[in-house]
């Protein structure tokens, strides 16, 4: 034991202090360590734990990976419609596993991969087939937010700090983050203000398109692991995006002017009101283009960069009714689970549905439109009922009624 005989004193067994020259000593069966000694200790093994975990990925086994349509059933519990969205991103998820298996082996044939763009107006679900494929992954996946990013030496985010996210994710993890999935949400934020180059610097719009092309074709990126500027000390830590997988969303609001006009500059000639009778004009995003994506204000270089453009259907009355009560975290099924942590059994008369579905559909907001419609209703229960002595509580249409109207006129009054 590492006593000091002389004066009395334990000693620390590794670097041979005092008790009275460290913050304080561990004591052991055959010795002491102080504090500082079991702090380095600790950061020595993190180190070649880290290492050891950066030098392979867990391995992937085709077997245990679910398959396209596994995917899609999974999606369907959560997401209401938008199939066609669903078969691509089941598709583009399953080859990004299948591509990774493939660069194990060392085949001769080399995969590219297909970056996803997803185009839909607000409501229709884009971030949450994201959150929700998420749940399903073997491999690491994060979201971000294109709005805050601008080129760098200006205010806002690095384009770099996406990755940032995908490291925090994997637990810095260089190997797993490399394999990563990442979805880009607000991708038509960034879009230039017109169709021609911009004469003055865009630092949020066009320069970010400049800095992502690297990321999504694929090349080695220093990141900091603690985002970009408020360390600038940090040693960055390379990786390498070139098998990771980037699925990107946006609202592209006003698109289908754009492709209006290009629908109607091919209707020409003895065809002309045949081919104008063939186009669904309520739906026009399901004849979205990648010319559109141009004409919108994506740089050419960027869309090739997504190979696959796929869309999100605008939700019918039909759809939004579903999603009011169908999916598994449907918003009725929230506001129940609330009540019932309160022991109060909440039910909603079925013409409470169709009267907030008209609301929804009134408004334009999509799915989103539901929640603040609910939220509105519920406002003044959700305040009285826990402090009440109530084991049941039935919303009625005339409640409804009377709860949304009142609202709405406390905000003009307001206003």
């Amino acid at each position: 034991m590492a006593t000091d005989s002389k004066r009395n004193k334990n000693r620390c067994s590794f670097c041979g202090r005092s008790e009275d020259e460290v913050g304080f000593l561990i004591t052991g069966m055959n010795g002491f360590i102080c504090d500082s000694c079991a702090t380095q200790a600790y950061e020595i093994v993190q180190d070649a734990l880290g290492r050891n975990k950066q030098g392979a990925a867990a391995k992937l086994n085709l077997a245990e990976l679910p398959k396209p349509q596994a995917i899609k059933a999974f999606l369907d519990q959560y997401v209401i419609g938008q199939d066609d969205a669903k078969r691509y991103l089941s598709v583009s998820v399953y080859n990004h596993y299948k591509r990774l298996l493939q660069q194990d082996k060392g085949d001769d044939v080399e995969i590219e991969k297909s970056n996803i763009i997803m185009v839909g107006s607000t409501g229709t679900g884009k971030t949450l087939l994201a959150r929700t494929i998420a749940k399903l992954l073997h491999v690491p996946f994060t979201i971000v937010d294109a709005t805050v990013l601008t080129e760098a030496g200006y205010v806002g985010e690095d384009i770099e700090s996406i990755l940032t996210r995908l490291l925090q994710v994997a637990d810095y993890n260089v190997a797993e983050a490399e394999r990563g999935i990442v979805f880009i949400d607000e991708i038509d934020k960034i879009a230039r203000k017109g169709d021609n180059p911009s004469i003055t610097r865009d630092v949020s719009g066009e320069g970010v398109q400049q800095g992502l092309l690297k990321l999504l074709e694929g090349s080695v990126v220093n990141v900091p692991p603690q985002g970009g500027r408020k360390h600038p000390e940090q040693k960055m830590i390379p990786v390498n995006t070139k098998n990771i997988l980037f699925i990107c969303g946006g609202a592209f609001d006003g698109i289908e002017k754009k492709i209006a006009q290009r629908l109607n500059a091919h209707v020409v000639g003895y065809n002309a009101v045949r081919h104008a009778a063939t186009i669904d004009k309520n739906n026009l995003m399901q004849y979205i283009a990648p010319q559109d994506l141009k004409a919108f204000g994506l740089i050419p270089e960027i869309i090739g960069r997504l190979p696959v453009l796929t869309y999100l259907n605008p939700l019918d009355r039909t759809a939004l009714r579903a999603i009011l009560t169908e999916p598994k975290n449907s918003i009725i099924k929230q506001y129940v689970k609330l009540f019932e942590m309160d022991g109060v059994k909440l039910t909603f008369e079925e013409a409470v549905y169709e009267y907030v579905v008209d609301k929804a559909i009134e408004y334009k907001l999509g799915a989103r439109g539901l929640r603040s419609i609910v939220e509105t209703i519920m406002m003044d229960a959700m305040f009285e009922v826990p402090s009440e002595q109530k084991d049941s509580l039935v919303v009625t249409l005339d409640y409804a009624k009377q709860q949304l109207e009142k609202a709405n006129v406390a905000r003009l009054q307001n206003a």
